[in-house]
């Protein structure tokens, strides 16, 4: 009877946790990740989970995995698109705007005001930002030991998961990841099986195919058309938003490698000069949320308040569009049966593609004297031991980074 008493608790705690949220709630959610999550798309993996799955409920681990691997696959900022994702999941097309809005908008506004203000200002130096990195290292770390737990418990899946870090360390590539988690599904489709593997829960998905469809259609139309229309009309408005769009489209892996797509794009162009694109590239690594919100920076320099908007939304909407187009089919392909096999193998892979990245670019970029090591370390017991939430520990690795350049 206790068993069963407790078996019902947990499942009414994750029909709460399923249940449609308001505009508001969302809008809430988000807006306190956009205004903590420091350290980049891999970080922000960490600090979504930890508020999404273990502390709100919204998903299960499971599901958590299986759309974190299927932002891996797509192309753009995985981070946003799991954010989006689950705001869909919450409040419908609605609910995924209004979740890239509270991640995106803090990190944007910040960055549109560093475009004035940046000659002003430097932060290269700050023993603050120093620790917000550190806090990163923490954040992944935990990140990686709880899904290493709930989907590479077994020898073949941690074998697979260590595998995959290894050749992602030693092979580093836009499509590295790609491949790989194409290989592990593979693997997980002929050799593991699907015996204890529970059911896959519902994503909770309200969008039609019907809408996913048209959306997969506006993203390709725009993708070709936007370039012939321009060719056809001289407009630096139409310019800046098929530059950006075409950015946002097709570039693989993350944050880091966008910065030479739009280097390539906006210097040559003479829309702005070297010095202040790698002024703003400074900038964007002081601010929480998305690397992609340096369009922002971009689009001020460019053209006021006016370019920053249309840089963020040309940046931004291929996402939007391929994870709307993408849901509704994932939904239903990931909870058939003989799929789960795959996905097995997959989330196994996305472990070891996080335990990578917990190397590189999160260790290597915060991590340099032994204060450094001891910060993180104390960083770490207070989200694992002391459960403290994440935005209490960016804040004490931020005072902690500040001593630390104080006393060195």
């Amino acid at each position: 009877m206790a068993g069963q008493t407790e078996a019902k608790s947990h499942a009414e705690t994750q029909t709460e946790g399923r249940r449609k949220g308001t505009i508001l709630e969302i809008l809430g959610a988000s807006t306190k990740l956009g205004l903590t999550s420091f350290g980049g798309p891999i970080a922000h993996l960490g600090y979504f989970r930890d508020e999404y799955v273990n502390r709100r409920k919204w998903l299960d681990e499971k599901s958590y995995a299986d759309l974190v691997a299927l932002c891996q696959f797509l192309p753009g900022p995985a981070s946003s698109q799991v954010g989006i994702s689950i705001g869909m999941m919450r409040g419908g097309l609605l609910g995924g705007i209004v979740s890239w809005i509270g991640f995106t908008l803090p990190s944007a506004l910040a960055l549109m005001l560093f475009a004035y203000l940046l000659h002003h200002v430097d932060v290269s130096s700050a023993g603050w930002l120093h620790g917000l990195m550190i806090a990163a290292v923490a954040v992944v770390a935990q990140a990686v030991w709880g899904m290493a737990r709930s989907l590479a418990p077994d020898r073949t899946r941690g074998t697979i998961a260590l595998l995959t870090a290894i050749i992602t360390l030693l092979w580093p590539s836009a499509y590295s990841q790609l491949i790989l988690i194409a290989a592990a599904g593979l693997f997980g489709r002929w050799f593991l099986t699907t015996s204890d593997i529970p059911e896959a829960p519902r994503l909770g998905i309200s969008i039609r195919r019907r809408t996913g469809v048209a959306a997969w259609i506006l993203f390709f139309g725009l993708l070709l058309g936007l370039p012939i229309l321009r060719t056809g009309f001289t407009s630096g408005v139409l310019a800046l938003f098929d530059t950006f769009f075409r950015v946002g489209s097709l570039v693989f892996g993350g944050g880091h490698v966008v910065l030479p797509m739009l280097q390539a794009e906006v210097v040559p162009a003479g829309w702005v000069t070297d010095a202040q694109f790698l002024a703003g590239y400074g900038a964007a690594q002081a601010v929480p949320g998305p690397l992609f919100t340096f369009s922002a920076y971009l689009g001020t320099v460019m053209n006021g308040w006016i370019g920053a908007g249309l840089a963020l939304i040309a940046m931004f909407l291929p996402s939007f569009l391929l994870v709307t187009g993408a849901l509704p089919f994932w939904d239903a392909i990931r909870r058939r049966p003989d799929f789960q096999s795959v996905f097995k193998g997959i989330n196994a892979a996305v472990v070891g593609i996080l335990l990578a990245a917990l190397y590189n670019p999160v260790w290597t970029k915060a991590i340099y004297t032994p204060y450094d090591f001891c910060l993180a370390i104390a960083a770490l017991g207070l989200l694992m031991l002391w459960k403290l939430p994440p935005w209490a520990v960016v804040l004490f690795c931020a005072a902690g980074g500040a001593l630390i350049s104080a006393l060195t």
